[in-house]
């Protein structure tokens, strides 16, 4: 991989520059650029002796929309803190801050736009390693992302998980109890003020969601990856601990800057594995699954969904957390964080991968405190769930794969075949999915289509899709739900998402009718359409072309390069050649 330096970027011996050399303008004449570089950014106070230190960047997606974020100021002051006390200079950088549910149309739409930020600034200003600072769900794979893509030596910090609330003696946290709290507003069995009480009991703290949802997932992935210093994933936003391991970083940033310690050397098929075998056995986002294939995919890796599925098979879920157990992340803190877990799936690891301390995988495990009796993390004889947390489906609705979180289902609807309702958008789901006269039971299967990652666009978080409220009024609580859509990994029920290709890039999704018969089976990893292939070859020779729409600036760029789910929805160009295939 590139170490991010051009051509005249480097001495005659080939040396690469460091500190306020590193990255230079290009005005012809290197002495200038660092002469022209050192007069304006001594305005701001500093000194020769400072400027000839190690610079480390540090990543800092503050906004005052992302409360996910909001103490990124106190963590940038504590990484800083570590900086300097190393020896080095710290310099804190802004990029785009992206907040699930403050991002139009959808978060996703923005993960490559963040990616691309985070990567034209590492490469653009001088930095000798550079701490990423997120947390709220897209960031983290955004950062990593464009990190990997510059390959400076780069190490993550999480804003950590929020405190879960209370109400009315009940524990509760963003963002499970959202949607189940909704469910049971949408069904008439809670009144407005109490809805309204509920909500604000949601987010007691700042932090990411509280419970096993896509940020929490992404956290422990990274951990798992490599990329973050142990113990970094699950401590709370609020906790001083979170403060003392932001100063641990800028100090180990500082070592890393100095060895060379590149993401190119620790996100590998090996390291990429041990995250989705962890993501698995925490229950995790499926969106995590998304990112991951990304995140391999800058690094040259090839996530195969088939090797996948065989990983879930061997994996059970072993974390007790919402939304397939009962707690929340704080939990998973007092239990030890992720240590707890990889202890119980050590004989599953690569246990030599390295990581952004210098050390192995394996080396950190065994340097851990000593385990302890905790109820969050079961042993491997009594796991949560067995089958594995979630299942790749192909069939004749879904070519190139699609997913079904299935410990977070009813396991009764994971055999199922009913008659289709289709939505035809989300603008037709909103409009039809609560009229009285919608034809449809418990045992239909809501089909939403034109909500992939171009025809959202930016494939948005509605594969959870509302039961409709006759239904819900009459005590139904899951029906099968299928989309080329995404869902929360903080939501629940038989839904299957990512149907690739998605109906908006002409996938079978596009030919299904309501009243059609759709069968899933899960056990046998199928989702198919029961309808007769010449009837399905007629259908596809009716189909209207869409629209040209005029698109312009990242609209554009978004539409022609967004690769599909099973290419993580990175942009084509940015994805190199894959050199080697995870899982191993």
């Amino acid at each position: 991989m590139s170490d991010g330096m051009t051509g005249d970027e480097r001495t005659r011996n080939d040396v690469v520059p460091t500190g306020m050399r590193r990255n230079l303008p290009h005005y012809g004449d290197s002495g200038f650029s660092v002469f022209l570089r050192k007069a304006f950014i001594k305005a701001m106070g500093y000194t020769d002796d400072a400027l000839n230190r190690s610079i480390i960047g540090i990543v800092d997606t503050r906004s005052g929309y992302n409360a996910c974020h909001q103490t990124v100021p106190e963590l940038v002051e504590a990484v800083s803190r570590g900086v300097m006390l190393a020896g080095g200079i710290p310099v804190p950088f802004p990029v785009i801050s992206i907040h699930e549910s403050f991002s139009h149309p959808t978060s996703m739409y923005l993960r490559n736009l963040m990616a691309m930020d985070v990567e034209e600034m590492i490469r653009a200003q001088p930095m000798d390693a550079v701490v990423l600072l997120g947390g709220c769900d897209k960031t983290v794979p955004a950062l990593l992302m464009g990190a990997i893509s510059a390959d400076v030596p780069a190490i993550m910090l999480v804003t950590g998980p929020m405190l879960a609330g209370s109400w009315r003696g009940e524990r509760l946290g963003a963002c499970t109890d959202c949607r189940r709290f909704w469910a049971r507003y949408r069904a008439g069995e809670i009144d407005d003020a109490s809805i309204q009480a509920v909500n604000e009991e949601l987010a007691p703290t700042v932090g990411t969601c509280s419970v096993m949802g896509t940020a929490s997932t992404m956290a422990l992935a990274a951990e798992a990856m490599g990329m973050m210093l142990p113990g970094g994933a699950s401590v709370p936003a609020v906790h001083a601990k979170r403060r003392r391991l932001a100063e641990m970083t800028g100090a180990r940033a500082v070592a890393m800057g100095i060895e060379g310690l590149r993401p190119g050397q620790i996100v590998t098929p090996a390291s990429i594995t041990n995250a989705l075998r962890v993501m698995l056995a925490a229950g995790g986002s499926t969106n995590a699954l998304i990112h991951l294939t990304a995140i391999a995919g800058r690094a040259g890796i090839r996530l195969d969904l088939e090797a996948f599925d065989q990983l879930g098979h061997m994996t059970p879920v072993l974390v007790d957390l919402k939304p397939t157990g009962t707690g929340y992340m704080e939990d998973l803190h007092k239990a030890g964080g992720l240590v707890s877990l990889l202890r119980e799936l050590k004989p599953m690891l690569t246990l030599d991968c390295l990581t952004v301390t210098g050390r192995t995988l394996g080396a950190e495990i065994d340097a851990a405190p000593e385990p302890f009796e905790q109820s969050v993390v079961k042993p491997l004889a009594a796991s949560i769930y067995q089958s594995g947390a979630m299942a790749v489906l192909r069939g004749n609705l879904a070519p190139g794969g699609a997913v079904i979180k299935q410990c977070a289902a009813d396991q009764s609807l994971l055999q199922h075949t009913g008659p289709a309702i289709v939505f035809e958008d989300l603008a037709d789901l909103a409009a039809r999915i609560d009229d009285p006269d919608l034809p449809v039971t418990r045992d239909s299967v809501l089909v939403l289509r034109n909500a992939g990652p171009k025809g959202g666009p930016g494939m948005p978080e509605a594969g959870y899709l509302p039961i409709p409220r006759k239904l819900a009024q009459a005590g139904v609580r899951d029906m099968v739900r299928i989309s080329d859509a995404r869902m929360s990994g903080t939501a629940f029920g038989t839904i299957v998402l990512h149907i690739t290709p998605e109906a908006a890039d002409g996938g079978p999704l596009a030919l299904v009718r309501t009243g059609d018969t759709i069968q899933l089976d899960t056990a046998g990893r199928r989702l198919d359409l029961l309808v007769d292939a010449a009837e399905l070859d007629a259908r596809r020779g009716s189909l209207k072309t869409p629209p040209t729409l005029h698109r312009r600036g990242y609209q554009r760029l978004y539409h022609n390069e967004v690769l599909q789910a099973d290419g993580g929805c990175d942009f084509s160009s940015f994805v190199p050649q894959a050199t080697s295939i995870a899982p191993i």
